[in-house]
């Protein structure tokens, strides 16, 4: 009788195991309604975040390339005007840009001549110095475009995934309750679904934590190379606006 009764407990194990799928996507297709809604959204999530992680590696690559070539030509020796010249109207970088905003200011006070001479030299330099401050913030709050959110996935993916597995775990107990039955296998694969949420979270919160952590600091050091560059470039215009107020003053 025993014997009898120790097969019939292997044949409903073995039934309860072939029933359940216990790879990723049986896991996913067997998984409350709830479950795999949190599962899809994280899912989506972490598709979404690697690619504005690969958007922006591509940006700054390409960002720093083109600042380097637009560093070599400024300290060429080359003239401010020929370079204004020849980008203007289609600067291709925010460096070019913060160039083209002082120099912009610098051509339309000089050609129209405005101010008097003793105000000329320090209403201009604020001017100009103005002028580059807001562009450098405008390109900045557009190279921080989707920084938020790989911030908000990597700080609430793993809550969200350990929802689901909350609700995944109640789930199991509930069906325990109602079979009366405490078998491994019965809780088992209730659990592996309510963790594979949790699973899917971290998966999410991981790439976005690590890589919003990586392009805050290249984005600090690039804002702090287009700051270092202005004031750079104003020192230069300060000194060619010291040298015309000291030659009309002469004349």
């Amino acid at each position: 009788m025993d014997k009898v009764t120790n097969i019939v407990n292997k044949a409903e194990l073995a039934g309860t195991q072939i029933a359940h799928d216990m790879s990723i996507w049986g896991l996913f297709m067997q998984a409350d309604i709830v479950v795999k809604s949190i599962m899809i959204l994280l899912i989506l999530s972490s598709i979404w975040c690697w690619a504005i992680i690969i958007d922006k590696k591509i940006t700054f690559k390409k960002l720093n390339k083109r600042a380097n070539k637009f560093e070599r030509a400024f300290w060429s020796g080359e003239a401010l005007e020929s370079i204004y010249k020849r980008i203007q109207g289609h600067a291709t970088d925010p460096m070019a840009r913060t160039f083209c905003a002082g120099m912009n200011e610098w051509k339309l006070t000089m050609d129209s001549r405005a101010g008097n001479k003793e105000a000329l030299s320090a209403s201009l330099q604020q001017r100009i110095d103005r002028a580059m401050a807001t562009t450098i913030n405008r390109e900045v709050n557009y190279l921080e475009k989707y920084m938020t959110f790989l911030a908000t996935v990597g700080s609430t993916a793993p809550f969200i995934g350990l929802l689901g597995t909350v609700w995944g775990i109640m789930n199991s107990f509930a069906a325990i309750a109602g079979s009366h039955n405490t078998s491994l296998a019965v809780v088992a694969p209730g659990i592996a679904e309510a963790l594979f949420a949790t699973a899917l979270g971290l998966v999410a919160a991981i790439p976005a934590v690590v890589a919003y952590n990586k392009f805050s600091t290249d984005l600090n050091r690039y804002a702090d190379r287009l700051d270092a560059f202005s004031s750079e470039f104003s020192s230069i215009l300060s000194r060619h606006i010291e040298q015309q107020s000291t030659n009309r003053q002469a004349a």
